[in-house]
């Protein structure tokens, strides 16, 4: 008998510990009964919140659904403009259940099912944002209603999956790799393009100057040769009529002055060797002094 009460006691404790459950903070849950959901006198989905509830043991089983704000941020999409030019577009989005009933019916409570549906939903409205706008605009200004349009036409899409779209946001705008490679290729060419006329106007200029500076030297020479011939003609103007001058005053002492002069720079060298006749008129103060 005393067995019989414990085996009852057990099986009650088991009964009623299959009949409660806990709703853990920030989820939710629904119970299904015979494969429905189950739904209060008013005939929406009975969802229950934090804490401690009570369900049919057996007949009725319990889905918990994260009702916390989810992060959807998957890798970056390729996007056509208006310019029909590929952009690869990193974004992310901010949502949450908003029906749960809803959401398990469209999604079976599986999470990454919805987020691949969510996906999609975001990529549509993104593709028909970017696909009206081109590069410039979207760069320069107009991303805030781009985003606020896709947010829009996402948020009444996944509303069939009983989603709220919180935030949709481009995080990064990106070329793909080969537009980008072609980009810069074709950046490069025109600066050295630049560089090249560049190089070629200072080239040409550099040569206008040398000419114009050579010209200006060849002048200056020329001027310069003038003018020191024109000097030197005046000097031996001058020394001729300074030796004319002498030779009228003293002829005999002028002959003299000039033939020491002959002999000093003649003479000045014991290697020099000077080959000429003695009764050469070169000796003849020479022979003057030996006679006297």
């Amino acid at each position: 008998m005393k067995n019989l009460i414990v085996a009852i006691l057990v099986v009650a404790g088991l009964i009623l510990s299959s009949a409660l459950f806990v709703v853990p903070e920030g989820e939710r849950a629904i119970v299904i009964q015979f494969g429905k959901i189950q739904r209060d006198a008013a005939g929406d989905v009975q969802v229950f919140e934090p804490g401690l509830h009570f369900k049919i043991p057996m007949i009725e089983t319990v889905r918990k659904l994260d009702a916390r704000v989810q992060t959807l941020d998957d890798p970056a999409d390729r996007f056509v403009t208006a310019e029909k030019k590929d952009l690869l577009v990193n974004s992310y989005v901010k949502w949450r259940i908003r029906d749960f009933g809803q959401y398990f019916l469209s999604t079976g409570g599986n999470t990454q099912q919805a987020e691949v549906l969510l996906k999609q939903y975001i990529n549509n409205g993104l593709r028909t944002e970017f696909g009206t706008r081109t590069i410039p605009e979207i760069v320069s200004g107009e991303r805030t209603e781009l985003m606020e349009s896709a947010l829009q036409q996402a948020g009444i899409a996944a509303a069939e999956l009983g989603i709220e779209v919180i935030d949709v946001r481009v995080k990064q705008i990106n070329l793909p790799d080969e537009i980008s490679i072609s980009i810069f290729a074709r950046m490069r060419a025109e600066r050295q393009a630049v560089a090249r006329e560049h190089r070629s106007r200072g080239m040409e200029e550099a040569e206008k100057i040398r000419a114009d500076v050579d010209a200006r030297i060849t002048v200056m020479l020329a001027d310069a040769e003038r003018n020191s011939r024109t000097v030197r003609g005046e000097g031996d103007a001058q020394a001729a009529n300074i030796y004319a001058d002498t030779y009228n005053q003293d002829a005999e002492f002028f002959s003299f002055i000039r033939s020491l002069e002959a002999y000093k720079r003649s003479f000045r060298s014991k290697d020099d060797v000077l080959v000429i006749q003695p009764d050469s008129d070169f000796f003849k103060h020479m022979k003057t002094i030996q006679r006297q």
